[in-house]
């Protein structure tokens, strides 16, 4: 598998599980970089609701599927080094325009952890804390309005995350091993 995209809703450990992808071996590229980037360029501090803002702006200017398509050259430029696994794959869109570009290529690993498990683990972390009032609009917003649940719901593999860190390293490595499996 050449292109991994990691799904899941806010605070599920996305970027936890793209680390812990990168640490094997993969080029990670964080897709909320691209909003990032854009909230700073427009002189606003980053935060929910300027970064709910900036990701409406971006697909409205580029469609559901902006994200894929801002961020293709970069995906394209790494893996002339290695496997790329993509942190944060949001809306349906992204999934079809990745799918359809790279084929057999790409899959998706879902990371899935409850509502009170995500909802808690938003409001106790350290850059980008969400209230839990936040983190449920939040949660509305990614199903509403972008689609998020289709891409879940097409995943080659899911994670469970419900627990620690150490079990979560190791359904990692054994979604790993599978996806080697299948190149």
């Amino acid at each position: 598998m050449k292109v991994v995209a990691i799904v899941g809703m806010a605070g599920a450990g996305k970027s936890e599980v793209a680390g812990l992808f990168e640490t094997n071996g993969f080029i990670k590229i964080r897709f909320g970089d691209v909003t990032d980037e854009e909230v700073k360029k427009r002189g606003l501090a980053l935060n929910e609701e300027n970064e709910r803002h900036t990701r409406e702006l971006l697909r409205e200017e580029y469609g559901m599927s902006a994200y894929a398509i801002l961020n293709l050259s970069k995906i394209d430029l790494a893996l002339k080094q290695s496997a790329v696994a993509i942190d944060g794959l949001y809306s349906w869109e992204e999934y079809t325009f990745l799918k359809s570009y790279y084929g057999q290529d790409f899959c998706v690993v879902a990371v899935w952890a409850s509502p009170k498990t995500r909802h808690a683990r938003l409001a106790a972390r350290a850059n980008r804390r969400l209230t839990l009032k936040e983190a449920a609009s939040r949660d509305k917003a990614e199903v509403e309005k972008l689609s998020k649940s289709g891409s879940i719901a097409m995943a080659d593999f899911t994670i469970k995350n419900e627990s620690s860190l150490k079990n979560l390293e190791k359904e990692v490595k054994r979604t790993i091993s599978a996806l080697k499996g299948k190149d």
